[in-house]
């Protein structure tokens, strides 16, 4: 299965409705918590072209991008594809 991460924050409403999708999916992911910044902060606005905002959300190779982008993929179809990929 395509290894996936996401950045998140404690109490991040997005960062919730990200995980509950996946999990809705039963697929298991990576959380790297940045509520404090540090490091991991960093690293998560290098790889989402600097980007700042939570969750940002990574797909095997793929920037899929915050919750927001995590949904439409699903609306549209795609997500289950990137899943498996």
């Amino acid at each position: 299965m395509t290894k996936i991460e996401l950045y998140t924050k404690a109490f991040c409403p997005y960062c919730i409705r990200a995980k509950s999708l996946l999990k809705g999916k039963g697929v298991a992911f990576e959380e790297h918590d940045i509520t404090f910044g540090g490091p991991g902060r960093a690293e998560m606005i290098r790889r989402a072209g600097g980007r700042t905002t939570v969750p940002q959300i990574f797909i095997g190779d793929t920037h899929v991008g915050g919750c927001d982008d995590l949904m439409a993929l699903d609306r549209g179809g795609k997500l289950d594809a990137l899943l498996d990929a």
